[in-house]
């Protein structure tokens, strides 16, 4: 079953400046092209940083005055300074780049997002060259898929191909992305794995369950899985 992967969202035609590029030509770039970032890149395309709006900023914000008006910790006050008188994108830029490749999936690329504070990702290639660049925006692309085609990659990948679930057994119905399974299964641990998979469909936002199943190995999923002997369970 194949996930969206971050080059089925990301966008090719990429804004970018280099390391002398100087402060007026990256604004001209970011108003230019309606983007708030532009990666910094080398003559060979490797990414070496990102300057962002909130980089330049500082030199608005700062123009005639010794201190950011924001409450910022030192290391963040020296760097506001810094960028405040900084002219060209190698001084303003934010490096190292988060970055992130073509085959990851939204789930990686959303966390990498959430975990470094970034809005955007650069998108390498191995050896670090720029081949597009992500967005929180296009990660929610993902949920602009029509209901029609999460139905089957539910009902011929998730049902038939991996858990080999027999045509008609179980309904598959779709409405803005949630995904109902009604039927009933041989067995509860095939139900579990059932809305599990289910769950992992690009653009499903929420799975409801409305299985049933004939043999209850509850129990015996859980000993599979490590867990404690339940009652009664020699």
């Amino acid at each position: 079953m194949r996930t969206w992967q971050v080059r089925d969202v990301m966008t090719i035609d990429v804004a970018t400046v280099r390391e002398g590029t100087a402060y007026r030509e990256i604004v001209d770039v970011l108003t230019g092209r309606h983007v708030t970032a532009a990666p910094v890149v080398d003559g060979a395309g490797r990414v070496l940083g990102v300057v962002s709006e909130a980089d330049l900023m500082y030199k608005v914000e700062l123009q005639g005055q010794p201190q950011p008006r924001r409450i910022l910790p030192d290391r963040h006050r020296r760097e506001a300074r810094a960028k405040a008188g900084a002219t060209v994108a190698a001084d303003l830029m934010t490096a190292p780049p988060v970055t992130v490749t073509p085959d990851a999936s939204l789930v990686e690329a959303a966390r990498a997002m959430d975990a470094r504070g970034v809005k955007r990702l650069p998108v390498v290639d191995d050896l670090g060259r720029l081949v597009g660049i992500v967005t929180r925006g296009d990660l929610l692309k993902v949920h602009l898929r029509p209901d029609a085609d999460i139905r089957r990659d539910v009902r011929d990948e998730v049902l038939r191909r991996t858990l080999g679930v027999p045509d008609g057994v179980v309904d598959v119905t779709v409405h803005g992305g949630v995904v109902t399974l009604t039927g009933q299964l041989d067995r509860w641990s095939t139900v579990r794995l059932a809305l599990r998979l289910a769950r992992q469909v690009s653009g499903v936002v929420e799975v409801v369950d409305a299985l049933g199943y004939a043999i209850d190995d509850a129990p015996m999923a859980a000993l599979r899985a490590g867990g404690a002997t339940p009652a009664g369970i020699a």
